[in-house]
């Protein structure tokens, strides 16, 4: 359970936690069990027990069916594992992901690597494992597991969201993690761009216009009509709401759209580059 170590650097994250470690230890004294008994049933030490009474350690999903199952709590305990599971992700994730799902239209253009939403599995291990200084392997767990949970809201079926991408093709040739992986994230790109919400485009190098030099950034256009920006930077990733802001950042986007090739292009583009790789 290492990578379920309790990282509850804000005030969301501990409340869950606290009220999850005071229910299960409610459910167990309840049952007239000691923390050691427990853990025998469940099949976990009586030290880890007290870590996640203590709200030292985020339990599991297989812990919290477990502890309902030998505790009868008749699923009452097992519904607590999706919000268990949110806290588990670093707060910045879990605010980005709350505004991806509450937007209608998302927009990004990235010059360093492939959108997150975009990512494989096994693309995104590479990019954080290259992190320096370096995650620890449970961070690095951490960090896909979180990325890949935000990837839901791809899905045409979970709403109308609509999706546009433009990737600079440096994205594309570069090696990340290997030729074996970047086949497989091209081949995902060309998946992705089959859904009828997602508008993938591609940048080619010989444009002798980009106005994407500055770097990457989203743009997320949400149900009210409000527009949110974030730019990103090493150590840091910048949130803007101001309109001033965020409509120069519109309007450069829409200009390295019109530079970019058109999303039947850039199919074609990525064929092209897969190709290459494969060979």
């Amino acid at each position: 359970m290492g990578d379920w170590d309790a990282g509850l650097e804000d005030e969301e994250a501990g409340a869950v936690m606290r009220t999850v470690a005071r229910q299960l230890k409610l459910w167990r004294e309840a049952a007239g069990l000691t923390q050691a008994e427990f853990g025998a049933a469940i099949g976990y030490g009586e030290e880890l027990v007290s870590s996640v009474e203590r709200g030292r350690r985020i339990p599991r999903p297989e812990y919290l069916d477990s502890a309902d199952e030998v505790l009868g709590a008749g699923g009452r305990i097992a519904a607590m594992k999706k919000d268990v599971a949110e806290v588990r992700y670093p707060k910045k994730v879990r605010d980005l992901k709350k505004l991806e799902a509450e937007a209608v239209e998302l927009c990004a253009y990235n010059n360093s690597v492939v959108h997150g939403l975009l990512q494989t599995e096994e693309y995104a291990r590479a990019v954080f494992s290259a992190r320096r200084p370096a995650f620890t392997e449970e961070e690095v767990d951490q960090q896909v597991a979180a990325r890949l949970a935000r990837q839901e809201i791809l899905d045409p079926a979970t709403g109308r969201r609509v999706f546009s991408f433009v990737q600079c093709e440096s994205t594309l040739r570069r090696p990340i993690g290997g030729r074996m992986v970047m086949q497989r994230q091209l081949e995902r790109l060309l998946e992705l761009a089959q859904q009828r919400n997602v508008d993938l485009q591609v940048l080619p190098l010989d444009r002798e216009e980009n106005s994407g030099t500055d770097g990457s950034f989203r743009l997320l256009k949400l149900k009210d009509g409000a527009t949110v920006a974030f730019s990103e930077a090493p150590l840091t990733s910048r949130v803007m709401t101001n309109p001033k802001e965020t409509t120069v950042l519109d309007i450069r986007y829409g200009v390295i759209r019109a530079q970019a090739l058109s999303p039947r292009e850039s199919l074609a583009f990525i064929e092209k580059v897969l190709g290459e790789k494969g060979t």
